[in-house]
């Protein structure tokens, strides 16, 4: 498996859509999905900021499109913020959602088509190796930061409670945190 920046940062992006497309079809889990959305976007930007941006700067010159990029990662953000104020059913966050989408979709088309490209083409496969392995420490820091981690970035011990929740059918459980779900299922199995 590659650990390249490029290889892993075009796979957050890839990762973002697949929870995008959930975020559509899956309305009762939107928001343990905004939860989830947040983090791995949080994580995937600061990392990209503080570990692969610079060497870009350095290396290509691409200032204008690194600060575009930097810019269109905090417009993400806020609309993700007041997305995940919204009402999960309402026609508002139906609209936030879709425009939530489209940015990040631009912004991802961009920095595919442009900025990884010039990266590659000034540093060399060696130093996108390095790259690979700053990006991933700095994302996984901002992923424990949000209670998350590991290789997969999700949380193990939710991702299990909730399918033991949901095997219990156990109502409201997509808008359970971590310790809601465990006192949850605990109730449960003690009836």
């Amino acid at each position: 498996m590659a650990d390249d920046a490029i290889t892993l940062i075009i796979r957050d992006h890839r990762r973002m859509e697949d929870l995008f497309d959930r975020l559509q079809t899956e309305p009762e889990n939107r928001p343990r999905l905004l939860e989830e959305i947040e983090a791995v976007l949080t994580a995937h930007n600061r990392a990209e900021e503080d570990e692969v941006y610079p060497v870009v700067v350095r290396t290509t010159g691409e200032v204008p499109q690194v600060r575009h990029s930097a810019e269109e990662h905090q417009e993400a953000e806020e609309i993700l913020t007041r997305l995940k104020d919204c009402d999960p059913n309402s026609e508002e966050f139906e609209e936030l959602r879709q425009e939530f989408v489209d940015e990040v979709k631009h912004h991802v088309e961009e920095e595919e088509s442009e900025i990884l490209p010039a990266l590659e083409r000034a540093v060399g496969q060696k130093r996108v190796r390095e790259l690979g392995r700053a990006f991933s420490e700095r994302r996984e820091q901002e992923l424990r930061r949000f209670g998350l981690g590991g290789a997969s970035g999700r949380i193990p011990r939710q991702r299990e409670l909730y399918e033991e929740a949901k095997r219990l059918d156990i109502k409201d459980r997509s808008k359970m945190n971590k310790e809601e779900l465990a006192e949850a299922v605990q109730r449960a199995k003690n009836r």
